[in-house]
């Protein structure tokens, strides 16, 4: 590799290449080794890093859990050396932080693309399109762009959130890029955004999401697992990844829901992020591994 493309070897050089050799970025992109997205098994295990993009660093009782980049980055980079984690779900910021420390390469990668609706903002379902663009995903060499689709009747911001998500999903599919549409039906209780994760909330939100844009050709869905996941499940035909959230239960439980629903049609596996990034007992290799252990 030559000088202007090899990696970073530390977070000090990263923030000097940033300052100083910006178009190394690109360059390591492009020159990233790539994979097929599925493996010979199809199934696939991926980590979600897009969470601080849109004010969200709280973990269980730990608020600001996520806001610590460098901790966060050591994290994922346990995560991703364990060879049965196939990629990296993250915004900008985040992948190429990876990028520049070598981190990304052989792995599958997906660019988070609405990071407007900001956590607890008066806007937060009007969720503008502010990160990848379906142009930006292509030229990083990336795999395909996710979305969060939050669809809430009782707010305005929903209409323009549709139509974006629609017109993503047109124009990643356009490039046979993946689309990875993660949709919730949602209300606001007491000023706060909720959703509802009843099998019959979960369907809704999948029957309007897995319609949008001019082809499904390259769509597919991130839901939560929730009660009923076998009548959840017969709602769709599409590959579909189960996302693991904010952790609510204990470790064991939690992974006893995943290996579960793992079973389904159309669940190709799991993208998850602060369950196994920071787990109660901070072994995030243990964690990881576990959910290895689920998928494949």
């Amino acid at each position: 590799m030559s000088e202007q493309t090899r990696f970073a070897r530390d977070y000090a050089e990263v923030a000097e290449i940033r300052a100083r050799h910006p178009e190394r970025i690109r360059e390591l992109a492009q020159a990233r080794a790539r994979r097929p997205v599925l493996p010979p098994d199809g199934r696939l295990m991926v980590i979600a890093a897009d969470h601080p993009a849109r004010g969200a660093n709280g973990v269980g009782s730990r608020p600001m859990a996520m806001a610590n980049r460098t901790e966060l980055l050591d994290r994922l980079r346990v995560a991703l050396a364990n060879p049965g984690v196939d990629g990296l779900l993250g915004s900008a910021d985040v992948i190429e932080d990876l990028l520049l420390l070598g981190a990304l390469e052989g792995k599958v990668v997906f660019g988070s693309m609405n990071r407007g609706g900001l956590q607890g903002a008066t806007f937060e379902l009007d969720d503008r399109f502010t990160g990848y663009d379906a142009q930006a995903i292509e030229d990083m060499h990336l795999d395909g762009g996710k979305f969060l689709t939050r669809i809430a009747l009782d707010d305005a911001g929903t209409l323009p959130t549709l139509t974006a998500s629609a017109d993503a999903i047109s124009e990643l599919a356009a490039r046979r890029l993946i689309a990875l549409v993660e949709p919730f039906w949602s209300s606001r209780v007491d000023g706060r955004v909720v959703h509802d994760l009843s099998a019959e909330g979960v369907v809704k939100s999948i029957n309007v999401a897995q319609a949008l844009g001019r082809t499904t050709a390259w769509t597919w869905l991130k839901i939560p697992v929730v009660d009923d996941m076998e009548r959840v499940m017969e709602s769709t035909t599409l590959p579909t990844l189960l996302l693991g959230g904010d952790p609510a239960t204990s470790p064991e439980e939690t992974f006893a829901t995943w290996r579960k629903a793992l079973a389904l049609p159309s669940v190709r596996g799991l993208t998850v992020g602060r369950t196994l990034l920071y787990p109660p007992d901070d072994d995030v290799a243990a964690a990881v591994q576990t959910a290895v252990s689920l998928v494949r």
